[in-house]
């Protein structure tokens, strides 16, 4: 039996410190979180019904945008309800086998989502700078390919870091400064004095996104080039809504994952490691479908054939 096993079985839960379960913020908290999940669950799932039912909007754009927003709804529901329903009943706990569940759902779906963000930056790319060959690049096969890639990779970094993570010895402490069961705050409890079969993979996933940025950045810089000898000053304006918030997001959601990943492990609690956990955890669930889709005209246009029951076959 490997070491630190007969420890880690010992702990059966652990408790989550996020937020006051007491006083003014216990009231706040939960009513703050589920108007948020609310709007999240309602702005993706209805991205998700749209782009199923409407068959104008069977292309790969759209086809990567249903799959985002299922992402952003998984990463929002693996923290928030859990955060909701503990402050409710006035308590602060979860089981050990919740948080590794936890922990796998929240990596896997900023994995993917993160690998899927680079896939439309390259969608994008491909509709704006090479448009005759948009349909080649783009095809059927090669959009299911790659979302395959992005939720695979996504799995795979969610298995290396859960895996990582739990192969540790928890034999201290068991209380989590964070409202879920975040990597950073279950190493800076753990007794285990190598740190390595976590930090390797957390090494692999940095290494990945700032590769996912970099190929970002460069996609963005040949969009807005071409863009710049688009004639049509609303053709400019339509691109750059749609681009520079995308930007931005993607901006946020990597500095704030950095930091609360790359920053010194501290035991003692942060109301600042709150505040930018929630940023990469709840942010992009929440904005993604405004900056992708709400603002768009032609996902507009459908969520009116659908409510008058309007559905395209053709």
């Amino acid at each position: 039996m490997p070491p630190g096993v007969t420890n880690l079985t010992a702990v059966t839960e652990f408790i989550l410190l996020g937020f006051p379960t007491h006083g003014t913020m216990a009231f706040l908290h939960p009513l703050l979180f589920s108007l948020i999940y609310m709007y999240a669950l309602l702005g993706n799932g209805l991205i998700i019904l749209i782009t199923t039912l409407d068959q104008h909007l069977h292309t790969p754009m759209y086809f990567f945008l249903r799959n985002l927003s299922f992402l952003d709804f998984c990463l929002i529901s693996a923290t928030v309800p859990k955060s909701i329903a503990n402050s409710l009943r006035h308590s602060s706990s979860i089981s050990f086998p919740g948080c590794v569940v936890q922990v796998f759902l929240i990596v896997f779906s900023v994995g993917a989502e993160l690998t899927l963000l680079t896939v439309m930056s390259l969608d994008r790319y491909a509709a704006i700078c090479q448009p005759l060959h948009y349909e080649v690049i783009m095809s059927r096969v090669r959009c299911v390919q790659l979302i395959a890639v992005s939720w695979l990779g996504g799995g795979l970094i969610g298995f290396m870091n859960t895996a990582g993570t739990f192969s540790l010895s928890f034999c201290g402490s068991n209380v989590v400064h964070q409202f879920f069961c975040d990597v950073p705050q279950l190493l800076a409890i753990s007794c285990s004095g190598n740190l390595m079969s976590e930090l390797v993979p957390i090494l692999i996933s940095v290494v990945l996104s700032i590769c996912y940025f970099i190929f970002i950045v460069i996609s963005y810089v040949h969009i807005f080039s071409a863009v710049r000898k688009i004639p049509s000053t609303e053709g400019k304006a339509k691109v750059y809504s749609t681009c520079l918030p995308h930007l931005l997001v993607v901006m946020l959601f990597l500095c704030t994952g950095f930091f609360a990943y790359l920053k010194p492990i501290s035991d003692t609690p942060s109301m600042s490691d709150l505040v930018i956990s929630m940023f990469y955890t709840m942010l992009p669930p929440t904005f993604n479908p405004i900056i992708y889709s709400l603002r768009n005209k032609a996902l507009k246009t459908a969520v009116g054939r659908v409510i008058k029951g309007q559905f395209s076959n053709k």
